[in-house]
């Protein structure tokens, strides 16, 4: 019986953590929909989430494109496939490599930075002073990082593609001995709009996790400076999880059939 009682604790908790998740997106975005609007803020939510993440955006992209070639090829030689590289470079930064890793990366930087931004607040009682003022904490904080977010990592995403497959193009042509003309001919031919379309609902729904993640976790961190690091690595890895997570689904969803 204390076995179940542990295992029914543990489930109800997940039950109590979900809602609690639930209500406070719900609030966030009904009261980020009413006037007034911070513009201002929203812009330097895109800003931080969208340029200062390119740096470490392209460096992951280039050097996965570069990889994703040298591999593709050591193994399709095996069986006189090398003409597949450039399809298989193409459509797995654009699917999967891209809006994944692309997700993983703004997770580890913004989950993380949003967490302890908003967690230092609210362990500082900065929170508290602007429901004082009469401005609704989530309207103000949270709803302009999850729309950033959410109209930013697409942005990325297509950042990504682009150096993604550019990098698998100079390995390909540089190193492995590839015509450009075929290897660009075969990347554009075997390319088609659902591909690009896929990866980039995955970026939304990423940065709409990480983003809610972050803005969660801080918003209920508590027991001060240890508090605010707890709740950022629960931002990092949870938005994580979410991810790899939602990622399946989606893929099911528009190439499960």
């Amino acid at each position: 019986m204390n076995f179940l009682a542990t295992i029914g604790r543990i489930f109800l908790g997940f039950l109590a953590s979900v809602g609690r998740l639930a209500i406070f997106t719900f609030n966030a975005i009904i009261s980020g929909l009413r006037p007034p609007y911070y513009g201002r803020q929203i812009l330097r939510q895109m800003i931080e989430i969208g340029y200062y993440s390119l740096p470490v955006i392209g460096l992951t992209a280039i050097f996965t494109g570069a990889v994703l070639a040298l591999q593709s090829y050591s193994g399709f030689s095996r069986f006189n496939a090398e003409s597949s590289i450039a399809t298989v470079v193409v459509l797995s930064i654009t699917r999967e490599l891209g809006p994944v890793l692309s997700g993983l990366m703004v997770a580890g930087r913004i989950g993380a930075a949003f967490a302890a931004e908003i967690g230092t607040m609210r362990v500082t009682e900065q929170i508290d002073a602007l429901t004082t003022l009469s401005t609704s904490p989530q309207k103000y904080l949270v709803f302009p990082r999850i729309l950033a977010g959410v109209l930013m990592l697409p942005c990325l995403v297509i950042v990504a593609d682009i150096i993604g497959v550019f990098g698998g193009y100079l390995v390909s042509i540089h190193k492995l001995g590839f015509a450009p003309g075929p290897y660009l001919t075969s990347t554009f031919d075997f390319l088609k709009r659902i591909d690009v379309t896929s990866g980039l609902t995955k970026a939304a729904a990423f940065g709409f996790i990480v983003s809610l993640m972050g803005c969660y976790h801080g918003y209920h961190s508590k027991g001060g400076a240890q508090g605010v690091g707890t709740a950022t690595t629960n931002a990092v890895v949870s938005a994580s999880i979410l991810i790899l997570l939602s990622n399946y689904f989606i893929t099911a969803l528009f190439f499960g059939s």
